[in-house]
């Protein structure tokens, strides 16, 4: 029987010849970290490489993403489907083993890392989905929900300002079931980290409610087990364990240096790092006793028959409870979902007065949120604001986590992070309320929400110089433009209540990506529809004003433009011009559409075009055409009422009636 230290060999050498092959990479961590991997990944994690989604696994997190080659070589060797001409294709065009781990459950990764904290934060939200969902689905003498969360993470994640904010949440909230093995091995790419980085993260951690395990020896195993015991039976806090290791362990000229951080050994190197560990093997050979020793297979066919079996009598004792718990982890919304969506546009259109978009985007919350239970909210410490709160909210605490509202604090991007963990774990659709200028704090991971296409839902409320007396630095203007540009992400500014219902139900009928709603502050008058535009405004732009024959010129507006607009389409019209209004609450979306969809309502022949939205203008050239003329702001705001910022921005009537006469000329 091989050694854990041979076993943890495999690894290191896996990472090594690898990052080789690649001449690029990160060996020091995937060396320094085998170790605590190999106790970890075979004596103590519950997971089955035969069926990577299964809903009762550990979930497993790594933080310190650039690390990646640790956790290939454990899937690797653990059974899962990477093949070995995977790791030899490490970091290439094509292969899945990408630089940093990109989420593929079908191979075990269950998130995407690299950028440092954010996968911190994403196991914070998987611990606390977790919780939740125990809390909702567990009964006394059947738990199908019982497994946790560990992720391993570097003094990178640390340093970063994210790590603060999910860790002190994670505290709050009593996260027991979170486990953090943090690698602290004193060098990052700069070299010693004592030079930038000496916070006492012990007393850090134990400052947010955290078990802290300090002085663990990284390259001890039994020290490792012993930890991992002391955490998993510590189930009222989160544990983080202090492990202190060597980056590159092995390889004997270079190890604990910020050589080994992120580039490849060299071959003299890698040699005499073979030679140190007494691995004889050629590159990317493991013996088959090794390979025995690491297949968790059988292991996890058997903790998953053994959980089938629980499984099987809950469905028996709680069979409504059990079809509930597959449609949610499933994915599914409610069948009754078309109904609730129908019934909240029909309470918009029911809107006879001028009414904020937040207040709308709430009203459709309170008649749709009751029927979808798994429809969690929450906001950055904003919800009056914000209107994220239902009728039915219950604020989820430490010692209640049946609850389906979260109070995040100021923590903007924690939030966001936490959501994805949301939904990467399953069973839970998220959605967090902020202000639209304070999404630039959250960017990072709304950015790897919708590079992992996950569907959080992201309420963006006082979206622009319209918010008024908070003068520039709460007036977004580059948001909406930055925000279009990010692939991935859907993004609706409604104009009216009506379009805010239609938005809803887009983003919760979209399942493979964020979607960002965008609203105002300030009060927009309703628009008239017929049944046909209630349809069309589903497809992102459509036509909500027409004249009759050919126009002469189109209106493109959103938000709380499109009532201004309007305005300006009926002055227009009094002198005899024949103008379109093109409504357009979503760009994305309208450039999904097929090709005569675009062209009906933004017919290439009319080329006099203007588009009107309070922010910048630089996505809109698109769709007027050099000819055209878009009236937004390039610049800052100001401080003062909001409609004075509007008049003194340029945002009237007479502003564009004149723009479009101009054209005319």
């Amino acid at each position: 029987m091989p050694t854990r230290r041979e076993l943890a060999n495999a690894i290191r050498a896996l990472a090594m010849d690898a990052v080789q092959a690649a001449n690029s990479g990160h060996p020091g961590a995937p060396m320094g970290m085998a170790d605590i991997a190999e106790v970890l990944w075979r004596d103590v994690l519950k997971h089955n490489p035969a069926n990577p989604r299964w809903v009762d696994r550990d979930r497993f997190v790594l933080s310190n993403g650039h690390a990646s080659m640790l956790l290939y070589a454990l899937l690797h060797l653990t059974g899962y489907p990477l093949a070995l001409d995977e790791l030899r294709k490490f970091r290439q065009l094509g292969a899945r083993t990408a630089g940093h781990p990109e989420r593929d459950l079908d191979i075990g990764i269950e998130t995407t890392t690299g950028p440092l904290g954010q996968g911190f934060a994403n196991a914070v939200g998987m611990a606390l989905a977790e919780k939740m969902l125990a809390a909702q689905f567990n009964r006394d003498d059947h738990e199908i929900v019982d497994h946790h969360t560990y992720v391993f993470l570097g003094d990178g994640c640390l340093m970063e300002g994210l790590s603060h904010e999910a860790a002190s949440l994670a505290g709050t909230l009593k996260l027991g079931k979170l486990i953090a093995v943090y690698d602290n091995n004193g060098i990052s790419i700069d070299g010693e980290v004592k030079g930038w980085f000496t916070d006492d993260v012990a007393k850090r951690f134990a400052a947010y409610g955290w078990h802290v395990l300090k002085d663990v020896d990284g390259h001890d195993a039994s020290a490792v087990a012993s930890a991992l015991r002391k955490a998993r039976a510590h189930k009222q806090q989160p544990t983080i364990i202090l492990a202190r290791t060597i980056i590159g362990f092995g390889a004997p000229n270079k190890q604990g240096t910020n050589v080994v951080h992120g580039e490849a050994l060299g071959t003299a190197e890698v040699a005499a790092a073979r030679a140190t560990l007494g691995w004889p093997y050629p590159p990317f050979e493991v013996p088959e006793e090794i390979r025995a020793a690491w297949d968790a297979r059988a292991r996890g066919a058997a903790a998953e028959k053994s959980w089938q079996r629980r499984y099987r009598r809950y469905q028996k004792a709680w069979p409504e409870l059990a079809a509930e718990f597959e449609r949610r982890m499933a994915g599914r919304l409610p069948q009754n979902f078309a109904a609730l969506a129908d019934a909240a546009l029909e309470a918009a259109q029911a809107v006879s007065t001028a009414q904020a978009t937040r207040a709308s985007s709430g009203a459709v919350l309170n008649v749709i949120g009751p029927g979808i239970p798994e429809l969690v909210g929450g906001s950055a410490d904003l919800t009056g604001s914000v209107n994220t709160q239902r009728k039915d909210s219950r604020t989820l605490t430490a010692d209640d986590a049946s609850g389906n509202y979260i109070h995040y604090g100021v923590r903007e991007f924690a939030m966001t992070a936490v959501m994805s963990g949301f939904t990467l774990h399953g069973g839970i659709r998220p959605y967090g309320g902020t202000f639209l200028v304070f999404s630039d704090y959250a960017r990072n991971a709304v950015r790897l929400a919708s590079l992992m296409h996950q569907p959080v839902v992201l309420v963006y409320t006082h979206d622009s110089i319209g918010l008024g007396e908070d003068g520039p630095t709460h007036q977004p203007v580059e948001h909406l433009a930055s925000l279009r540009a990010m692939p991935g992400l859907s993004l609706w500014r409604p104009g009216d209540a009506v379009e805010t219902a239609i938005a809803w139900r887009a983003a919760l009928e979209r399942g493979n990506g964020p979607v960002a709603l965008v609203l105002t502050r300030q009060a927009l008058p309703q628009q008239a529809r017929t049944r046909e535009q209630l349809a069309a405004a589903a497809r992102g732009g459509y036509t909500l004003i027409d004249c009759e024959g050919e126009p002469e010129a189109i209106l493109i507006a959103t938000g709380s433009e499109l009532a201004l607009a309007a305005e300006a389409l009926r002055v227009l019209a009094t002198k005899g011009r024949r103008i379109r209004l093109v409504s357009m609450p979503s760009t994305d979306v309208f450039e999904a559409q097929e090709p005569a969809w675009r062209e009906a309502v933004l017919p290439r022949a009319v080329t006099r075009r203007v588009a009107v939205e309070a922010g910048a203008r630089q996505c809109w050239w698109r769709y007027v055409g050099l000819d055209g003329e878009v009236i937004g702001i390039d610049r800052f705001g100001a401080s003062g009422k909001g409609a004075e910022l509007f008049r003194h921005f340029g945002f009237t009537t007479e502003h564009v009636v004149a723009a479009v006469e101009k054209l005319f000329i």
